[in-house]
């Protein structure tokens, strides 16, 4: 059979084979989770019962590895057989000097570099030592200098909190703290909406650095001051000497690079200091409030490079991480709350961590000013300065908004009689939260819903009922969501 042939026949049986995978993978977690480390994945071959899988990077692999080995291990042999086996795919863009796609093959559960004499193409997994690389045009005396790393002590790993919408950025944040310059998520590209946390994240990580490689210079900058560095530099012919100076640091972060979108001439500069720095063997950060692919205006050839390691979202913070996020700021200024009003302030202020600290530091300023005891009604007072709030009664529309906003399904497809898994849990979730705080009956209930019966709400609470005492996850969930409908309702 032609070679060429064979290939396609087996990709072909490999995306089915991945496909009937995916479909029970899919039944076993949320659709974030699912969305963020599945999707990407694709079938890259089958060899008897051995299904190659590809993924976009090592830090993914790892994360999989460490993660849902087990799901995925168990989903394979339920497909495949019992000789049902795993390989992955990694594909690294432009290690080094490499310009074309490379890709290593490494079984689940069994890393091994592959041998010289391998058919695959070896992938560097740890850089030179860099005080072996010469600095082609160094400033006589200038590595001796002590930079300033312009770095925030407060900003650091133990008062950042962690949550669902930042774990595996703040995960690959502390692998490069560890080993900068020496992990696959080189350069590690930060990304999320203005005040999630994207700039205290990275320069956490530079002060982790400093606290573990006290030897090596860390430097933090934003992209506005280093365009207006280097027009300064520029206007001197001094651009040489801003280049070099760049060139010696080890861990450059470097935030909202998205700025640099009208800057031409400061991109192709950063563009020779990040190849310099890559090829170099230091570790490069970047923050943004949008992600490389969505960055209109930016090089071409620096948006493949901000590709070469991992690029990273934080999303707003939920309801639960929003509370620790007061309850930490609580503890270090040695402040108190009665917990109804955390929990009023965490549900209010919703678009950034700044103005959920603001509405905190506010609250007290009042208390403190006008001498009385932080309570909720001062709390409601304090609060229409950050967000607009009307007091509405608790209706069954009011609830079915909240659940399609938690699990961000459209209103209509709550309506609508489809059997989708997502939609049907979605439903049931709203009947039993509808039943429980509206004095609505259950016909009343089911008409909500495009006319279901009485028994169709019984039996939706009822299953809503038996998953809490069977499912972590699903009970987290739906406490997370009882409470957001009681702060509704106040």
């Amino acid at each position: 059979m032609d070679k060429h042939l064979y290939n396609i026949t087996s990709k072909n049986e490999a995306e089915a084979v991945w496909a009937k995978c995916l479909s029970i993978i899919k039944d076993n977690l949320n659709w974030r989770t699912y969305q963020t480390w599945f999707e990407p994945i694709k079938a890259a071959a089958l060899s008897g019962t051995v299904l190659t899988l590809q993924v976009p990077s090592q830090f993914f692999y790892e994360w999989l590895e460490e993660h849902y080995v087990e799901l995925m291990g168990k989903t394979i042999k339920r497909v495949l057989g019992r000789e049902g086996q795993l390989e992955y795919r990694i594909l690294m863009e432009g290690a080094s000097t490499q310009r074309n796609p490379a890709a290593i093959n490494i079984p689940a559960s069994n890393y091994h570099k592959p041998s010289k004499d391998s058919n695959y193409v070896d992938m560097p997994l740890k850089w030179d030592d860099p005080s072996n690389i010469k600095t082609p045009y160094a400033i006589p005396g200038l590595k001796r200098m002590q930079i300033d790393p312009q770095l925030n002590a407060n900003y650091t790993f133990e008062n950042y909190v962690e949550g669902d919408c930042n774990r595996v950025a703040r995960s690959a944040g502390l692998h490069v703290a560890q080993k900068p310059g020496a992990t696959s998520f080189n350069p590690l590209v930060i990304f999320g909406g203005v005040g999630w946390g994207k700039t205290h994240l990275a320069q956490a990580i530079g002060n982790e650095v400093r606290r573990l490689h006290p030897n090596k210079a860390v430097l933090y900058v934003s992209a506005d001051k280093f365009i207006n560095q280097f027009i300064d530099h520029s206007k001197n012919n001094e651009v040489n000497d801003f280049i070099h100076f760049y060139q010696l640091i080890d861990v450059l972060i470097l935030d909202d690079i998205h700025l640099f979108v009208p800057a031409a001439k400061s991109q192709d500069v950063f563009f020779a200091i990040f190849n310099h720095l890559h090829q170099s063997g230091k570790q490069i950060i970047l923050t943004s409030d949008t992600p490389p692919k969505d960055m209109e205006g930016i090089q071409e050839r620096l948006l493949s490079r901000f590709r070469w390691g991992l690029n990273a979202d934080i999303q707003a913070p939920g309801f639960e991480t929003r509370q620790e996020i007061l309850r930490q700021r609580m503890r270090r200024e040695g402040l108190e709350l009665p917990d109804d009003v955390v929990k009023y302030i965490a549900y209010n202020v919703q678009s950034n961590v700044r103005e959920l600290e603001g509405a905190l530091i506010a609250l007290f300023a009042q208390s403190t000013l006008n001498r009385k005891e932080v309570d909720l009604d001062l709390a409601k007072r304090v609060m229409k300065n950050f967000v607009k709030t009307a007091a509405r009664e608790l209706t069954i529309e009011n609830i079915q908004k909240l659940v399609c906003e938690y699990f961000h399904i459209p209103y209509d497809r709550l309506l609508a009689k489809t059997r989708k898994r997502e939609v049907v849990q979605a439903r049931q979730i709203t009947m039993f939260l509808a039943k429980k705080f509206t004095k609505s009956s259950l016909k009343n209930i089911g008409e909500h819903f495009g006319g279901f019966d009485h028994t169709t709400v019984i039996h939706s609470c009822q299953t809503v009922e038996n998953l809490m005492h069977t499912d972590g996850e699903y009970k987290e969930n739906l406490l997370e969501l009882q409470q957001k409908v009681q702060l509704a309702s106040i």
